[in-house]
């Protein structure tokens, strides 16, 4: 639900360009709406929303009367739409928005965008708020190099064969989950990427109920499976390659089971701070040991 607020306009904007707007709505707080934001909103010639009624109800809570055309531009439709925006865009300005956050970003907006960018019409952003530097800044990780992916692949081989891709990105990694599949991507996270490498799960950014819980993945894991509900944004802390091979971390167990550890517990050591999961590596130990 957006928060009911009016923004003071005392200061004068410059008329919309001619062309495609590119604009971003708030999160969740509609204070965090921009000024060019508000103004597009009321005088584009086309606003092209994802959700209309969501736009009516942001313009309502902004105290903004839409003048221009709604039309709806979602990701099953937008292809279809892209001629007649282009002409309206040629002529006028089509401001596009999402439910939430920055177009074209895990939303919808690329089509017209490169449509455009092929037709010479022009294309600006009024930029805004954007869950991923949202949830960067709070996840409390080193995140001065960070890459983000995405919604994580829904199916178990595809979220695995990412996953996978992972262990060595030195570079903190942001994604999109759904609620209900989150404590299964966590899970299958701590067991790829390690149960020790750090990760803060953002959840209903800018929203009354704005949680940030911060810890390693196999903590929260643990959490989640409890069940975790709203808009979420994970971030993972970089890893990468120490340098060490899988024989040396396989020696490196062993030394250390035999020094008095269980396998299981020999391995999770040895493989702290490694891009190797503690299951791998007690597989290789176990077969290396069994074939001794």
């Amino acid at each position: 639900m957006w928060f009911a607020w009016v923004m003071p306009f005392n200061f004068s904007l410059d008329p919309l360009p001619r062309g495609v707007i590119l604009a971003a709505t708030p999160l969740g707080n509609a204070a965090d709406a921009s000024a060019r934001l508000i103004h597009a909103l009321g005088n584009a010639t086309v606003v092209a929303a994802e959700d209309t009624r969501r736009v009516r109800s942001l313009a309502q809570a902004l105290g903004v009367e839409i003048r221009g055309t709604v039309v709806s531009n979602f990701d099953h439709n937008e292809e279809e739409r892209v001629a007649k925006l282009l002409d309206a865009a040629r002529s006028g300005s089509v401001l596009v928005v999402t439910d939430a956050g920055m177009p074209v970003v895990s939303d919808p907006g690329f089509s017209i965008v490169q449509a455009a960018a092929a037709a010479d019409v022009p294309v600006t952003c009024f930029p805004g708020p954007s869950a991923v530097p949202t949830a960067l800044a709070l996840s409390g990780l080193g995140v001065g190099h960070f890459i983000f992916d995405g919604f994580a692949p829904r199916k178990a081989g595809q979220k695995e064969t990412w996953l996978k891709s992972l262990r060595g990105e030195k570079r903190a990694v942001a994604f999109f989950e759904s609620p209900h599949r989150l404590a299964e991507t966590l899970q299958q996270a701590a067991e790829i990427l390690g149960a020790d490498r750090p990760a803060a799960v953002c959840r209903e950014l800018t929203k009354t109920y704005e949680e940030v819980k911060r810890g390693t993945l196999g903590e929260l894991a643990e959490w989640a499976s409890q069940g975790v509900r709203g808009e979420i944004t994970v971030v993972i802390e970089g890893g990468g390659d120490s340098g060490a091979s899988m024989e040396e971390l396989v020696q490196r167990a062993l030394e250390l089971e035999a020094g008095g550890l269980r396998l299981k517990d020999a391995c999770k050591e040895a493989a702290r701070g490694q891009s190797v999961s503690n299951r791998e590596l007690y597989d290789a130990a176990l077969q290396t040991r069994d074939q001794h």
